[in-house]
């Protein structure tokens, strides 16, 4: 029975396991079964026994009950070919018999033709991301601020896993559904109505009329499961085409996809755990009221035909039965058949969910603990060292390759010599592989108990392995370093580094054709970047007249940069992007550099005493300044020019700006782009100096830091549009 208050629920389903009822009675599904048996046996006797338009509505009925028991409860109980052969008889039937075609038929599931775009639909109620938690004092804080916005004692809390897919919001209304669209920025999204009807496991239609609703909005996850995505991707490799990296992006690209054949073809599921939005025919809203509790929704949702995660919740009423609950579901999830990352922890009562309220980002009623990072074992083969642009030699971990986190992993870095020690990793180890961030690969222990005797020390060089120059390692540092400004493998990288996207950008100049100019000899020294020999380059296979051309124009316009890309590219220990900027916009020439002391470095908002040193030494060095006169001598803007202002108005003057999760507006590049342009700085920390937080979803460490300081703003990436418009 549908849970109408919070005593109800309290009396029935606390403590005691849910009694799951579904979409059909046992009597309504034998009766179907009986009536799919008969329909079967006409199909084998096509000559005796002709099919009419009074068997639409029945050959319906059963179709969509199989659909239920295969994509919902994962019971079938009808052969595919047989199956098949019953769907073909609707469809030729509603061929002959068109105005008796309802909008719900299997038949209409997949659209007849491309969708050519993506139309923005507003939601009903804003798609609002999660708060994240990483421990049980994470918990334990969820529940006193719960309890300090309810006033309530005790609170129920249902804790279910996170799904790892692609969010959905459907809507139906008079029982049929009308609209399906993605998440987008939580306020719009992309309606892809189409496609969701390609999913089998969503409803065309549902019975919500039974429980008083008239229009209602879902959320839910569109996902693709392991055994799926494995199948899928081997039927690709097959086939001769590359294979999917993960299933949650595989998921999230087959929603967007132009044909609704296709999706079809991709094996997606939908998981409905939410109600966003639920009216009667008077326009009254039912949450809170008759929907009184989160389970009671799930439950509601179940008996409608939708997968939910009814079977895997639990009610919980205290921090320790959540944690509790947690643990299990962490040892359980690498056995589920479904990608979890990790739960989701929701004030069971509606009531109380409203008294919460929400932050203009997420929910003050839910939050969602996330797993530790995925792990892995794998054998440690050997270590090379490679040698960077600054010189710092690193330790690089060569493993078996291992799948991680829809990635294969061969290659890990080891930092420095410390940490190998620290870990005390030898060759032929068994480590633990992880992905940090779920990004990043990470060694973060050693298997010592699968030590066999064949392990054997790593050899920290004590030369460098390009020019056999000694190595240094100064007191304040971990890393060892080649000090020869010769170094072959140093030339090569600081090369890759001053031609790069965040430097010069000289189109055409990639990594590879680096590389092959500096073993030609055509490249020895960066400044020789603007003499190539383009008469010889002409003459090596691969490349014409016009691809040289191309090339020389990329150098030619890369003279014509910002003051703060040259600086950049000049390899400058610790400098990068956002360091350029700032010390371009306090010199008029890059020669100004020369003449600064460390103390009028340090008074450049964001250098600090470390970074002082390294610029500092960096226009001491005379080989250095050597090269800024040669590349000015060859034409390379030096200077700070007025038209090369990253700020277009002084909208964002003063103040600073960080962003984290994942944005859906923007990439990150065009988001540091906005803010310039507007006068304002970014940031690459929360602390005191920090104005504005601007998150986008699965927001993590960076926005709980950040509610910590009362004085940081935080901003949807609605909001931050707003501020610059």
């Amino acid at each position: 029975m549908f849970l109408k208050n919070e005593e109800e629920f309290s009396l029935q389903f606390i403590g005691t396991l849910l009694q799951i009822a579904t979409m059909y009675s046992a009597e309504q599904q034998a009766q179907l079964l009986a009536k799919a048996e008969q329909f079967r046996q006409r199909l084998n006797m096509p000559d005796l026994l002709g099919f009419g338009e009074n068997d639409i509505a029945q050959i319906r009925l059963i179709i969509n009950f199989f659909d239920w028991r295969y994509y919902v409860l994962n019971e079938p109980v009808f052969a595919d070919y047989d199956y098949d052969r019953l769907f073909k008889k609707l469809q030729e039937l509603e061929l002959k018999f068109p105005l008796l075609i309802s909008p719900d038929s299997p038949t209409q599931r997949v659209a007849r033709a491309l969708t050519d775009e993506f139309q923005s639909v507003s939601h009903l109620a804003s798609m609002l991301s999660l708060e994240n938690s990483y421990n049980i004092s994470d918990i334990i804080d969820f529940d006193r601020r719960v309890k300090e916005l309810t006033n309530a004692t005790v609170v129920d809390y249902c804790v279910e896993p996170k799904f790892d897919g692609a969010s959905i919001a459907l809507v139906y209304e008079n029982d049929m559904l009308v609209r399906a669209a993605t998440r987008g920025d939580g306020t719009q999204g992309e309606d892809i109505t189409n496609n969701a009807k390609a999913v089998a496991s969503i409803p065309l239609s549902a019975p919500f009329s039974k429980f008083g609703i008239a229009k209602i909005e879902l959320r839910g996850e569109v996902i693709i499961t392991k055994e799926t995505f494995e199948k899928k991707n081997a039927e690709r490799i097959a086939r001769g085409e590359k294979g999917f990296q993960n299933a949650r992006n595989t998921a999230s690209g087959s929603l967007r996809m132009k044909d609704p054949n296709e999706v079809a073809q991709r094996g997606l599921e939908a998981i409905l755990y939410h109600v966003s939005f639920a009216e009667d025919a008077q326009e009254k809203n039912l949450i809170g009221t008759t929907l009184s509790t989160h389970q009671g929704i799930i439950e509601m949702l179940y008996k409608c035909g939708f997968k939910t995660p009814l079977q895997e919740l639990k009610v919980c009423e205290s921090p320790e039965e959540v944690d509790a609950f947690i643990q299990t579901w962490d040892r359980r999830r690498y056995d589920f058949p479904i990608e979890t990352d990790g739960m989701v922890v929701k004030v069971n009562s509606l009531r109380l969910q409203q008294q919460c309220g929400s932050t203009s980002h997420h929910p003050r009623w839910a939050i969602a603990y996330k797993f530790a990072a995925k792990q892995a074992h794998s054998k440690l083969l050997k270590v090379e060292f490679q040698v960077g642009r600054t010189g710092a030699i690193t330790p690089v971990a060569k493993i078996d390759p291992v799948p991680l986190a829809g990635v294969t992993i061969s290659s890990i870095s080891l930092h420095n010599e410390e940490f190998i020690l620290e870990k005390n990793i030898l060759i032929n180890d068994t480590v633990i592989v992880e992905r940090a961030g779920e990004v990043i690969p990470y060694i973060a222990g050693v298997v010592t108990e699968m030590r066999n005797g064949t392990e054997t020390k790593i050899e920290f060089p004590k030369v460098c392995p390009s020019c056999q120059s000694p190595l240094v390692k100064p007191e304040e540092e971990s890393i060892w370093r080649c000090d020869n400004a010769d170094c072959p493998a140093q030339t090569e990288e600081r090369t890759v580094h001053f031609v790069s996207k965040d430097a010069m950008d000289i189109d055409g100049l990639g990594r590879s054709i680096v590389v092959d100019f500096i073993q030609r000899d055509f490249i020895k020294t960066i400044e020789e970047i603007y003499r190539l020999p383009y008469a010889d380059i002409l003459q090596l296979e691969g490349w014409k007249e016009k691809s040289v051309s191309n090339l020389k124009s990329g150098i030619e316009d890369s003279k014509n940069r910002p003051l703060w890309r040259l600086i950049n590219a000049l390899g400058i220990r610790h400098v990068g992007v956002t360091t350029s900027k700032d010390i371009s916009g306090h010199v008029q020439s890059i020669f100004d550099l020369t003449q600064m002391s460390i103390e009028q470095l340090t008074n450049i908002e964001g250098i600090g005493p470390k970074v002082a040193h390294s610029i500092f030494d960096f226009f001491q060095t005379p080989s250095n300044v050597h090269l800024i006169e040669e590349l000015k001598a060859l034409g390379v803007n030096t200077e700070n020019r007025p038209e090369d202002s990253l700020a277009k108005n002084n909208k964002l003057e003063g103040k600073t700006f960080l962003f984290t999760g994942s944005l859906q507006q923007f990439t990150r590049d065009k988001a540091k782009q906005l803010v310039e342009e507007n006068g304002g700085k970014l940031l690459s920390s929360v602390s005191a100096n920090l104005n504005y937080l601007v998150v986008g979803e699965d927001a993590g460490s960076k926005l709980t830091k950040a509610q910590k300081i009362e004085t940081i703003v935080i901003l949807t990436e609605d909001e931050f549009l707003q501020l610059i418009a």
